[in-house]
């Protein structure tokens, strides 16, 4: 398992994938930073990922971000899980 990939969530519904590249970079090298936008509504689920060069400067992140408030949200940082297999929903 990954340990350079952090799940960030209670997002600002504002903030947008460079955003929240810049907003981690002080912990080091962000490989890239992705926020979850709705498919219908195309607005920010209000959670993303960032994938960090090394698993130190992930683990620095999380130790620097968690709880952090960011635009009046407190930030929850923590390593990533994979993602599991989900039945397919319908679509009406």
């Amino acid at each position: 398992m990954q340990k350079n990939k952090l799940f960030v969530g209670s997002l600002p519904y504002t903030i947008t994938d460079e955003d929240l590249a810049a907003l981690f970079a002080p912990a080091g090298n962000v490989v890239s930073a992705k926020v979850i936008m709705d498919r219908d509504s195309g607005r920010s689920k209000g959670f993303g990922f960032v994938e960090f060069g090394t698993d130190e400067e992930a683990a620095a992140a999380v130790t620097q971000f968690h709880g952090k408030a960011v635009e009046g949200r407190n930030l929850t940082v923590n390593v990533a899980r994979p993602q599991t297999d989900r039945p397919a929903r319908p679509r009406y």
